[in-house]
């Protein structure tokens, strides 16, 4: 594909709106337009943006007028202006617009609240990048599984995973809709086991035996998860460290820095200067983690508005084929957005292989040989 590649962004929400600002920053790739429904605050910074702005509904055109909001068209003039369209719509109605993009022969990407068997292919760079290269329609999936994929991509790759088990306390509303319907004093467990995450999580890591419980707390920043790998052989802790440093979109907080809840990590992203306060990253309580013989234990925070946007950026990439190499992609998006693997490097150095993990690694075969386990072979 010659020249810059035109995204469209169809739905201007949580997603969509971080989808846009982080399309602007890429040095391959530009705005056609985003579309709106309405004449709230939320399209009104579209405007300020810069970004085209289009309506979905030809009877709001309008209305959106008449509120000093201005359109460029409709949805289809969209469509017919994009190489690619990211739908951002409400959960459902991305099913309905399939058969508009198919109609204009323009590729699109959907949102993890549509089903996997609307494009047959669910996408985590980091996992099945190359499945997407030159594909028309891609899933990107949902907040929860994205974590939950890139976290077990880092055991799956190394043949450690037997079984996964995990436990998800979701928030109970976005912050920007506390005020409709915002939770007090209670926890809701899902009653349906396997969570919807589990299944999801074996659309992009086949064969993968996971499963998952989960509940909403009262609370509206971020998600975190507790999970429990069961391994084919030990693994020590040291090599769990490395693992999860070398796994892309995957970075350490402690808990003695801290960094001791969802709020203090969402506080973090505030002081670097996040915009809309994001993390991008699966956020793992490096001092939580554990080990023993038959399992692995791991705890994280997943930022449910922003996690998914690397990915919807590498997709586009993968889709148009600009760029065919899953690591090259990841890089230049990591680069783009700000992603770190160390959010404080001037004080607490990164885990390098002879001090960090090696040392450790070894220390812990002498543990392992004292109570009569031989060891594994060298992970590096």
């Amino acid at each position: 594909m010659n020249g810059k590649v035109r995204v469209g962004i169809n739905g201007y929400g949580v997603i969509g709106k971080r989808v846009a600002d982080a399309v602007s920053l890429q040095d391959d790739m530009e705005i056609s337009g985003v579309t709106a429904v309405n004449a709230d605050y939320r399209v009104r910074i579209a405007a300020e943006r810069g970004y085209p702005i289009f309506s979905v509904r030809p009877d709001r055109r309008q209305m959106m007028t008449e509120a000093h909001i201005p359109t460029a068209g409709s949805l289809e003039d969209l469509i017919k202006q994009s190489d690619i369209i990211v739908d951002c719509a409400p959960k459902g109605i991305g099913a309905e617009n399939k058969p508009l993009y198919e109609k204009h022969r323009v590729k699109a990407i959907f949102q993890g609240a549509e089903k996997h068997e609307l494009t047959g292919l669910s996408f985590v760079a980091q996992v099945n990048y190359d499945q997407a290269v030159n594909k028309d329609f891609v899933r990107v999936v949902s907040c929860n599984t994205t974590a939950l994929c890139r976290v077990n991509n880092a055991l799956n790759k190394r043949g450690w995973i037997k079984r996964s088990r995990a436990v998800l306390l979701r928030r109970g509303t976005d912050p920007w809709e506390s005020h409709r319907d915002g939770m007090i004093n209670t926890v809701i467990p899902e009653t349906k086991v396997p969570s919807h995450q589990g299944p999801d999580a074996c659309t992009v890591i086949p064969g993968l035996d996971i499963t998952t419980m989960a509940g909403a707390g009262p609370y509206n920043l971020s998600h975190i998860h507790y999970s429990m790998v069961e391994t084919n052989r030990p693994v020590s802790l040291a090599e769990l460290r490395q693992a999860l440093w070398e796994e892309p979109r995957i970075s350490f907080v402690r808990s003695s820095d801290g960094l001791v809840a969802l709020n203090s990590v969402i506080e973090l992203m505030r002081d670097l200067g996040r915009p809309r306060n994001d993390m991008w990253e699966v956020a793992v309580w490096e001092d939580a983690l554990a080990a023993d013989e038959r399992e692995l234990y791991l705890v994280f925070q997943v930022h449910n508005e922003a996690i998914t946007i690397p990915e919807n950026i590498d997709a586009i990439r993968a889709m148009c084929g600009i760029e065919t190499d899953s690591a090259a992609s990841i890089a230049k998006t990591d680069k783009s957005l700000g992603v770190l693997k160390n959010f404080l490097p001037k004080t607490i150095p990164e885990p390098t292989r002879p001090t960090h993990v090696g040392h450790a690694l070894a220390e812990e075969r002498e543990e392992y040989q004292d109570e009569g386990y031989k060891g594994a072979e060298e992970p590096f």
